[in-house]
């Protein structure tokens, strides 16, 4: 395994741990379990809030591509942080020497949503949405502490602790156009979108083919309300199951080029399969879709607020930011003083 880091890198390698990762052969392919941490330095002097690396056994190969990405850090000048690698990675037999996989930077960004790195997987969208809902969802909870105190902040953790508990489970696994299925072919539905009305992008309509375990390609047509030009568009999926439960499951990410005032129509060919962990059957009734981020043709980024997020079918079916879920992971190991700790400083 090689790790390449550019010479003008923001971050340096301390420490590389590959003890835990295994190959073997399966007929023509060998299979790389990879199970290994990794510390770097940040070697600048800005303050790290996520990281990507590519991990890569092969280019063109199906399953030789992979990513990790590490959200809501806080990385100071000089100060270490650890990455750590679970993938399944393919990649054919061949003769020859050489490292079975390359790891590489693809972006660094910054606590002024700076940016560094070659950006090959567009993790510079991914990683400004993340931490622009971190910093969202610090603002909540901070604002909850500052008003209600401790108990008020303790109350409001152990509710996204029970929603998270009780939202509903569904395993979905896409499916590429084209690929044999025997899956019933569905109906052709209508879909239904939730107007948030701070949204700088509207769904105005839209068509699937639904079945019971699968959603199969959608179109949208979607308007641009705001006075910046739009490029990037993602909904967000909410699927009602036959007892009526919701959960969000799967999106729709479309990039687009919407003039101030503009109309385009979208379509994504792929498919949506669904099932159960335990393996019974799933009874798909409905969805409905919402506009969960879109990024403006400068760079910025939008996401809903946390008012927003506070309606029904949001607060029932939308997971957890990775920054609130990293609180209420630090609230279970730590308590409530490290989570008091962790609002006050950043």
């Amino acid at each position: 395994m090689h790790i390449t880091l550019p010479e003008d890198s923001p971050v340096a390698l301390l420490a590389a741990d590959w003890g835990e990762s295994r190959s073997e052969v399966r007929g023509g392919a060998m299979v790389l379990d990879l199970h290994t941490s990794l510390s770097f330095r940040n070697v600048t002097q800005r303050r790290i809030r996520g990281v990507t690396l590519l991990v890569l056994a092969q280019e063109v190969t199906p399953g030789g591509k992979a990513s990790v990405s590490v959200p809501s850090l806080d990385v100071g000048p000089g100060e270490a942080f650890p990455v750590r690698i679970d993938l399944q990675l393919l990649r054919p037999l061949q003769v020859g020497a050489g490292p079975l996989v390359h790891i590489e930077l693809d972006g660094v960004l910054f606590d002024d949503l700076g940016f560094y790195g070659p950006n090959r997987l567009n993790c510079r969208r991914s990683m400004t949405i993340w931490e622009i809902e971190a910093r969202r969802d610090r603002r909540h909870f901070r604002s909850i502490l500052e008003s209600g105190g401790p108990e008020a902040l303790q109350k409001a953790i152990l509710e996204s602790l029970a929603r998270q508990a009780d939202r509903p489970q569904l395993n979905v696994r896409v499916s590429q156009p084209g690929r044999a299925t025997n899956y019933d072919p569905g109906r052709e539905v209508q879909l239904a979108f939730l107007d948030l009305p701070e949204a700088p992008v509207r769904a105005v309509s839209g068509a699937a083919r639904l079945s019971a375990t699968e959603f199969r390609a959608p179109t949208l047509r979607l308007a641009n309300r705001s006075k910046t030009p739009v490029r990037f568009v993602e909904i967000g999926w909410i699927f009602r199951d036959g007892s009526g439960k919701e959960v969000m499951a799967g999106s729709f990410p479309a990039q687009v080029n919407l003039p101030p005032g503009g109309e385009a129509q979208v379509a994504q060919p792929s498919a949506l399969r669904f099932s159960h962990p335990s393996g019974g059957a799933v009874q798909i009734q409905g969805v409905t879709g919402f506009v969960s981020n879109v990024e403006f043709a400068d760079g910025r980024a939008w996401v809903p607020s946390r008012q927003a997020l506070e309606l029904p079918q949001l607060r029932r079916a939308v997971a957890p930011s990775a920054e609130e879920q990293r609180l209420i992971e630090l609230y279970r190991k730590r308590g409530l003083s490290a989570v008091i700790e962790q609002l006050q400083r950043r």
